[in-house]
């Protein structure tokens, strides 16, 4: 059989809407029409047809009154499905629910994906807490405990885009950035004191009631490939030297593969 839309084992239409699918999942953010077309170096018109294809699959999802589109739910799930999958998650998530049991808080694992850090694991303490998190959220890198953890060791090239973007908008909503000014250089200081201090918390000034704590789960190069939160309500508990967040750093210490004499 031969079909002109075929090239060696693929179809070429497929790749072509393949790159498109891509090209939004490398983005920060929705994206018009226009912007896709030009970033694939197609057409509106053809890039439109390949869009209703996602739309209709679940796998993109067109935003109210702007009309721009973004990765959809079907998306989501394939990235997750995959996720677990994925070795690295599974090792690091064996003990999750003990970490749970031991701090009595609610305890999320999270790996840099989606352009921020997505939840892939979840296990409720004994007390629930009342948030609209879970399996595939993606938390803030600025006001997050667990995306600071990554602003503090993530990959800097993956890193720097997301910072970038989010420093824009907390620039035209400071009162959202309660601890530090929204500037390159009070973000670079908030990163070296999270690593000094080997984790990240945040009070109930950002999500009121809530508290975190959030340490990495670092890789030979000392570079985070996940983060461990814990969430609760008691602001003792996400403290310096709290029984809790000994637990924690124990914890991640055990599950990462360092260098020799590094530090977690």
């Amino acid at each position: 059989m031969s079909d002109e839309n075929t090239h060696g084992q693929g179809l070429k239409s497929l790749d072509t809407a393949l790159a498109v699918l891509s090209y939004l999942a490398a983005q920060g953010g929705p994206q018009t029409l226009s912007d896709i077309g030009r970033g694939c170096s197609m057409p509106p018109s053809k890039v439109h047809r390949y869009l209703a294809s996602f739309v209709n699959a679940g796998l993109v999802q067109q935003q109210g009154r702007s009309g721009q589109y973004d990765l959809g739910q079907g998306a989501l799930q394939i990235g997750l499905a995959a996720l677990a999958r994925h070795d690295f998650v599974n090792a690091a998530a064996d003990g999750l629910a003990g970490l749970s049991s031991d701090t009595g808080m609610t305890v999320l694992l999270s790996v840099w994906a989606n352009q921020g850090a997505t939840v892939v694991r979840w296990e409720r303490g004994a007390a629930p807490t009342d948030t609209s998190m879970g399996l595939g959220t993606t938390l803030p890198l600025l006001t997050s405990a667990t995306g600071r953890v990554f602003l503090a060791w993530g990959p800097p090239r993956a890193i720097a885009p997301v910072r970038d973007t989010q420093l824009r908008r907390l620039a035209r909503q400071p009162n959202l950035l309660l601890d530090i000014e929204p500037s390159k250089s009070s973000v670079a200081e908030l990163a070296e004191r999270t690593r000094a201090r080997g984790f990240a918390s945040i009070e109930g000034r950002f999500i009121p009631g809530l508290v975190a704590a959030a340490a990495p789960i670092l890789d030979w190069q000392s570079e985070a490939q996940g983060a461990v939160t814990l969430v609760g309500t008691d602001p003792a508990a996400v403290a310096e030297a709290a029984a809790q967040t000994d637990l924690l750093l124990a914890y991640c210490a055990a599950k990462s593969v360092v260098r020799e004499n590094a530090k977690v």
